[in-house]
Order: structure tokens, then sequence, then C-alpha cells
């Protein structure tokens, strides 16, 4: 999967403004059968079980990594109308993997799962429209396919339809609905979510203005290792807003974001080195350390 997001300065804060761009895959649980009974099975014309050694042989589980063998059982299951396999083929189609890159036919098994309810299908075909990689570029489009996925419960949905109520691309501009499905997201863990419902209350976009509540979304983020989430919460306890000033905390964070090479969370960390105390930097090393040490992953 693969993934990019643009920051756009507002004020000394950031916005997440653009939609996640990754593929989403299906996958199965791991199985109680051996390889030898799920290819028995597949080999007898059994579609969930076609579509496991597909996962399999592309995840590399208990075969070799093969993703040609992977494209050939997604196929086979894909045939029988299987939804899952129709996804995870136009994935394979879309990346170039196993097979040659065609992004008309990434979008043919999109469509075809899509339309038989798969939410990751939903969102691979919202996002095609978004690009334009298949099918005409259309935001129209984009927007109605990501809403089938999102009232599904998909965060990532969720999200690109908070993004898209927020630019009104595809849709009229709405702060209170991109609220409302940034919020959906960020509930269920959705780190950039999180973050662009802190910028939300931070601006009084779409909900009252309110700093504390700011704070508290940013500090999901933060904890996830999102540095712009990170910057805009040290920014925050610098300024003394929606949390008692406290600048250990600000450089804390400051520090936190720099080190993932945020350019402006350098400069504003070198900037507040100057008003600090040697006790003060002390200290908010030793928290950065803390923080690292509990959250080895968010930190890489």
């Amino acid at each position: 999967m693969r993934g990019f997001f643009v920051l756009v300065v507002l004020s000394v804060l950031f916005f997440d403004g653009c939609s996640l761009v990754s593929q989403k895959a299906e996958s199965t649980p791991n199985a109680a059968e051996s390889v030898e009974q799920i290819r028995a099975k597949a080999e007898q014309g059994d579609a969930a079980a076609q579509f496991n050694l597909g996962v399999m042989y592309y995840e590399g589980q208990d075969v070799t990594q093969d993703y040609n063998q992977a494209v050939a059982w997604y196929r086979k299951a894909a045939e029988q109308g299987h939804a899952k396999a129709q996804t995870n083929l136009g994935m394979m189609y879309e990346e170039g993997q196993g097979v040659p890159q065609d992004y008309n036919q990434a979008v043919a098994r999109y469509r075809k799962a899509a339309e038989q309810g798969s939410a990751a299908a939903q969102f691979n075909l919202g996002l095609m429209y978004e690009k334009g990689q298949g099918v005409p570029q259309e935001y129209k489009q984009a927007f109605a396919w990501y809403r089938k996925a999102a009232e599904q419960g998909d965060a990532t949905a969720q999200f690109n339809l908070g993004v898209m109520y927020y630019e009104g691309r595809g849709v009229a501009q709405d702060y209170s609905q991109a609220v409302s499905w940034y919020r959906k997201a960020a509930e269920q863990g959705h780190a950039k979510a999180q973050f662009n419902l802190g910028v939300m209350y931070d601006e009084g976009q779409g909900v009252p203005q309110s700093y504390s509540q700011a704070v508290s979304w940013y500090r999901k983020a933060a904890e996830q290792g999102h540095a712009a989430a990170q910057f805009n919460l040290g920014v925050m306890y610098k300024k003394g807003q929606g949390v008692p000033q406290d600048y250990s905390q600000a450089y804390m964070w400051l520090n936190l974001a720099a080190a993932q090479g945020l350019e402006n969370s350098i400069k504003m960390r070198d900037s507040l080195i100057k008003k600090l105390t040697p006790s003060q930097i002390e200290e908010g090393q030793r928290l950065a350390r803390e923080w690292i040490a509990l959250h080895p992953q968010a930190a890489q």
C-alpha cells in the first residue's frame, strides 16, 4: 500500500488536506487448515479456498511469495464471482504485481466487487475516479463510491469524504459534514482524521472553536506518531491554548515532530530553546526519550 499527504499552512497550524492514496486489499483470517488442504479444495473449484490460496501466495504465508500464483488463484475465484478475489485481482492490476499494470482492468475488477457491496472495492473504485486512472477523473463518482464504503464503516473512506466536504470536491463545501465524517473515522483511530478534527476545533470550522477539544484530538494523532499533530500539540503547549502553558511539554512534542523532519517544527523548536532554562530543556528531552521508549513503532 502507498500513501502521501500534503501539508497546507494555516497560520502556525498544518492541515492534512488531501485524500489518503492507498488501495485496500481483502485478506483472510489465519486458516486452521494446512496449505495442502486449502490447495486440494481450491483445485476442486472451491472459490473461498482459491481466494485464500491467492492471499497466501501474495503474503508468502506458509508458501514462497509468488505474485503470479496469487494472480492465478485470485482469477479462478473471481471468475466464480468471489468479490474479495475480484478486489485483490483489481489491486494486482493497479500495481502491476504478477500482471502488467492495467488501470482499465483494475477498474473493471473493482466495479464488479463494488457492486456486490465490497467496501474495499468501493473505496478503491472511488480512488480511481478521484485520480482519473482507468476512468475519466470525476469527483462526483469518487464521492459516491467513497460514501458507499464510508457508510459501511470504512475509516479511510470516511476520512476522504471529510476531505471532499471540506474542499467542496464532488459535493458542496460543508464544514459541518466534514467534521461529521472526520469524527467517524477519528473514533476508529484514524490518525489523519483525528488531526484534521483537531484543526477544525482549533479553527472553529464546522464546530464551535474549542482549544481543549483541539488538544484532545491532536494528542490522539500525535500518540500515533503523526508529525503535524505533534507539531500542533507543541504549539498549543507553547501558547497555553487548551492546556496550561508548559515549555518542557512544548519542547518534547516539537522535538518529536522535528525528528521526523518536519521543517517548521525544527525551526520552532530551535527558536524555543533560546527561551528555555537548561532544566526545561533537559526535562523536554527526558519526556521525548520516555515517549519514544513507550511508542517504538510510532517513533520510527
